[in-house]
C-alpha cells in the first residue's frame, strides 16, 4: 500500500477518476459521513465467475469463443492481462482466491485457508456498507456465512458452498437460500429450484436493480457458479461450437510429464487416460457453451442496468476466481501453478477508466479491494495487504509489483516475474523443478531449467521466491528435503 502522502496526492489529482468526477472528492477520505450517501456516488457491479480461464474472451484474442457481452466489457474499460490468484493450500482453489478478493489479503495471510474471515479482516462489501452502500449479493459465497451476513444488507439466491453437484442436480436445480436479514442462513432454509444457476442469479441482479429506487449507491456482487463443472450448457449454445472448428491447445499433451502431486484428485478425473484429442475437443465445447451461455445472463443484466440509467454511474469489475487446464499439460483441472490454472480475467469499466485499453501489468485478485476503495475515494483498511490499481488506470504508474509468488499445497512454489516463471515441486521427496520464458514461450512448453547457461538466472528467481516465503508467512524451507513438512 502507498504511505498517506502519496495515496493522498494520488487522490487529490485523481480529477479523472469515478470519485472525483462525480462527486467533488477534495481529500480522499471518503464521500460519506454517518453513512448519509452524497447523490451520484458511482455504483458498483461486480461480476465473478468460477473457473473462467484468462483466455475465454473473445476480444482479448480467444477466436473461436462467443461472448459478446464480455467483449463489450473489453472495450468499453481497461483489461489488465496479467492478473492473477495466489494458488491454494487445499484442492478447493477457489475458496481462498474469493477470500483474497473480498479481503485484500494474501493466500498465507488468509484465516484456514479463506473458509472463514475473521472480524478483524475487513471485507470490501463491509467497507462499502459502512460508507453508505447497499450491498447486494447472489450466486456463490465459499467463505463463511457469518461473512456474508456481516458484508451485505440484501440479496437473493445465495448459495453456501463450491459447486452444483451432479447428485443434486448440477446447474439446472441449484440449491440456495434466500436473504435473511437476520444473518442465519441455517441448511434447513436451503431450497432447490428449477432454474439453470446463471439464469437464477441473473434474476436476483435484475430484480434487484428494478426494484432499487433513490440516490443511495449500491454495490451489486454476483458471483455465478459457471463455468465450473458439471458443463450442462443448453444444447442451443452447445450447437454454437463444431468439433471440427475448435483446436487443440498448443501445450496438449496425453499426460503430465511427472508427478505433481495431486494428478488423481475429483478435477482431473473428468477426462480418462491418457487424454485424446477427441475427448479434449468434447471438454472444450462444453467449457466454451457454459461460457457463452454465462454471457448472455450476463447481457441480461448489462441491459437492465442501461435500461434503469444507472449504467453511466456504475464501475463494472468483471473478474473470475481461478484458470482451469482443459487439457493443457496433460492436466483437467486447476490445482496448479501454470497460467492456464493461476491467470484470470480481469476487467474495469465505468466513469473515469480508460476504454479499450490493456495493461500487461503484474497483479492480484486483492489488488480489486484498495482500487474500488480509490477509485470511489474511501480510505484503505490497515488490513488490506493489496496494491490499488488506480495508479495504472490513471496513467500514473506502469506497474504495481515487480513479481508475483503462488503456492499449491506444501509440494509446488512458484515465481514469475515480467519474463520469467520458475516452479518448484516436491513431490515425495522427489524435486523437479521448471523455468519458463513467457515473453517466447506463454505456453509454457520449453522447460530451461537445465539450461547450464539459466543456471544464474534460477538462483536468482530462487532468491526471489525465498524473499516471498519470508514475506508472506509461508512455512516452506525449500532446502530440506521434505521442504520441512
Amino acid at each position: 500500500m502507498e504511505n498517506n502522502y502519496t495515496r493522498r496526492d494520488f487522490m487529490k489529482s485523481a480529477g479523472c477518476l469515478t470519485a472525483m468526477a462525480l462527486a467533488g472528492c477534495t481529500n480522499g477520505v471518503g464521500q460519506f459521513a454517518n453513512n448519509r450517501p452524497v447523490p451520484n456516488k458511482p455504483n458498483i457491479l461486480f461480476i465473478f465467475t468460477d473457473d473462467q480461464r484468462f483466455d475465454t474472451i473473445a476480444a482479448l484474442g480467444n477466436k473461436e469463443i462467443i461472448t459478446p457481452n464480455m467483449d463489450k466489457l473489453v472495450r468499453n474499460g481497461t483489461s489488465f492481462t496479467n492478473a492473477y490468484i495466489a494458488g491454494s493450500m487445499s484442492g478447493a482453489v477457489c475458496m481462498p482466491s474469493r477470500a483474497m478478493l473480498m479481503t485484500g489479503r494474501h493466500l498465507f495471510h488468509l484465516e484456514n485457508k479463506g473458509r472463514k474471515i475473521p472480524l478483524e479482516h475487513s471485507m470490501l462489501p463491509e467497507v462499502l456498507q459502512k460508507s453508505g452502500y447497499v450491498t447486494f449479493g447472489t450466486g456463490k459465497w465459499h467463505n463463511g456465512r457469518d461473512s456474508f451476513a456481516r458484508s451485505f444488507t440484501t440479496g437473493g439466491s445465495i448459495f453456501f458452498g463450491g459447486m452444483h453437484g451432479m447428485k443434486g442436480g448440477g446447474h439446472l436445480t441449484p440449491k440456495v437460500c434466500d436473504f435473511d436479514p437476520t444473518g442465519k442462513y441455517p441448511t434447513s432454509k436451503q431450497y432447490k429450484v428449477k432454474r439453470f444457476s446463471s439464469n437464477l442469479y441473473s434474476d436476483a441482479a435484475v430484480k434487484f436493480l428494478a426494484q432499487h429506487k433513490g440516490a443511495q449507491p449500491f454495490f451489486m456482487y454476483i458471483s455465478y457458479t459457471a463455468p465450473h463443472d458439471p458443463r450442462m450448457a443448453p444444447k442451443e449454445f452447445v450447437d454454437m461450437y463444431a468439433p471440427e472448428k475448435i483446436q487443440l491447445p498448443k501445450n496438449f499433451m496425453a499426460e503430465h510429464p511427472f508427478d505433481n502431486g495431486d494428478l488423481k484428485l475429483r478435477d482431473e478425473r473428468l477426462a480418462p487416460w491418457p487424454r485424446t484429442p477427441g475427448v479434449v475437443r468434447e471438454h472444450i465445447i462444453a467449457y466454451y457453451a457454459m461460457i457463452t451461455h454465462l454471457d448472455a445472463q450476463i447481457g441480461r443484466v448489462l441491459t437492465v442496468l442501461k435500461e434503469t440509467g444507472r449504467d453511466k454511474n456504475t464501475i463494472i469489475v468483471f473478474a473470475g476466481d481461478n484458470g482451469l487446464a482443459v487439457g493443457q499439460h496433460g492436466l483437467m483441472g486447476k490445482q496448479n501453478l501454470y497460467d492456464h490454472s493461476v491467470r484470470v480475467p480481469l476487467i474495469f469499466t465505468g466513469p473515469g477508466i480508460g476504454k479499450n485499453k490493456k495493461c500487461d501489468a503484474l497483479c492480484y485478485l486483492n489488488d480489486v479491494f484498495p482500487t474500488l476503495c480509490d477509485l470511489t475515494g474511501l480510505p484503505i483498511p490497515g488490513s488490506v495487504e493489496g496494491e490499488s490499481l488506480a495508479w495504472l488506470i490513471q496513467g500514473k504508474k506502469e506497474k504495481v509489483r515487480d513479481s508475483v509468488f503462488f503456492a499449491y499445497k506444501n509440494f509446488q512454489r512458484g515465481v514469475r516475474t515480467e519474463r520469467w516463471k520458475l516452479i518448484y515441486y516436491n513431490v515425495k521427496g522427489k524435486k523437479t523443478t521448471q523455468l519458463f520464458d513467457m515473453k517466447n514461450d506463454p505456453w509454457e512448453m520449453t522447460n530451461l531449467a537445465d539450461d547450464p547457461a539459466q543456471a544464474e538466472r534460477i538462483k536468482e528467481l530462487t532468491a526471489l521466491m525465498e524473499d516471498w516465503i519470508i514475506k508472506t508467512g509461508d512455512k516452506v524451507k525449500l532446502q530440506a528435503v521434505d521442504w520441512g513438512f
